[in-house]
């Protein structure tokens, strides 16, 4: 597949995704129709399609819109790259995980989601054809864009920038010139709480770490018995042909299985500081970049 538009210039592709949840008691269309719900939807698929799409930079987010009884979200594609990415992750369902998992733990919902989607590029309904990659690209490439980015997707963004920045970030913990609590840690002068790490960290992780790995598993070796000696490689032969994302999944799930309660958010997030994978870091603590 080439990385040129059919007019030549850089591959860009449009694609709509339509949500709608299975569970009684959760409706995605009403959520965000509610003032106060608005922002935590966007913020699940904001979520949801970086990890699908490789990381931020990769999509943008053109317009949400009501298609009763779904939830419609127009996604541009930025490169042919992150758009296989998505379509892979969609076509094994990922997609439809990463949005439980951001959705339940945004909502705080008592039980586990359901959702059902649907994913078109013009007139093309994706799901028909996801055996067919390249197809799939070619349908999205195909069907750009034909409005610029909502106003009302400008002031959410705007405002997930904010809460990434500012006092009010749920994630944050604002303390200037005071010491860092014990059950806390610092990273790029903002301050976490600390805790184990879940299964959305290590889907994150496995998603965004690629070829480097290895060494973000040397860097946690250096205070995990179970990583030291032959044990990267071994791991790296064993599910070789599974593929990246299966030897980093197996890797951190090691380390888990390894540290019990010890495997904390803050020792990975020094693995990848130390690998100069802040990016990922970033992604993993739900920060968005500076501008």
């Amino acid at each position: 597949m080439a990385d040129k538009t059919v007019d030549g210039g850089p591959w860009t592709g449009c694609a709509v995704m339509f949500l709608q949840s299975l569970c009684p008691g959760v409706n995605l269309l009403s959520l965000y129709k509610d003032p106060q719900g608005k922002f935590i939807i966007f913020k699940v698929i904001k979520l949801t399609l970086t990890d699908s799409a490789g990381g931020l930079g990769t999509f943008e987010i053109l317009k949400v819109h009501d298609a009763d009884p779904f939830l419609g979200v127009e996604v541009k594609f930025m490169n042919v790259a992150a758009c296989r990415q998505f379509l892979e992750s969609y076509s094994s369902g990922a997609v439809r995980q990463y949005l439980c998992q951001h959705a339940c733990r945004l909502l705080a919902l008592p039980q586990e989601l359901t959702v059902e989607t649907q994913l078109k590029a013009g007139t093309h309904i994706l799901d028909r054809c996801l055996d067919k990659l390249d197809l799939c690209l070619q349908h999205i490439n195909l069907s750009q864009p034909e409005r610029l980015r909502d106003e009302e997707i400008d002031e959410l963004e705007q405002q997930l920038q904010s809460q990434a920045r500012g006092p009010a970030s749920q994630s944050v913990i604002t303390q200037e010139e005071s010491p860092v609590p014990s059950n806390c840690f610092k990273f790029q002068n903002r301050v976490f709480e600390d805790r184990m790490l879940t299964a959305a960290d290590v889907q994150s992780f496995s998603n965004g770490v690629g070829r480097q790995w290895k060494h973000v598993g040397r860097a946690l070796g250096k205070n995990c018995r179970a990583l030291k000696g032959p044990a990267i490689d071994n791991l790296a032969y064993e599910y070789e042909r599974e593929g990246l994302y299966e030897q980093a999944y197996q890797l951190l799930s090691r380390f888990i299985q390894a540290e019990g309660r010890a495997a904390k958010l803050s020792r990975l997030v020094k693995a990848l500081e130390d690998c100069k994978l802040t990016s990922l870091a970033e992604n993993i603590l739900d920060l968005q970049p500076r501008e």
